[in-house]
């Protein structure tokens, strides 16, 4: 019994890769230029995290292999 995924999925995969990865990308670009100041100041690291973390689940998802 052979497991092979579909033309459609792997395609889904690549493309909710490249968007997972330019809202990461977003998110740091926005993130680092306009460093906020006052209250929220203390919460730009989370958001840096968090860009980082999307940039590499978008970066894992491009380069995976769909077989």
């Amino acid at each position: 019994m052979s497991e092979e995924i579909g033309t459609g999925l792997a395609i889904a995969e690549k493309l909710s890769g490249l968007i997972v990865l330019l809202i990461g990308a977003v998110t740091l670009y926005f993130t680092a230029i306009g460093l906020p100041s006052g209250y929220i100041e203390s919460f730009s690291g989370v958001f840096l995290a968090a860009g980082f973390v999307l940039v590499a689940v978008g970066v894992a998802l491009l380069l995976a292999r769909a077989e």
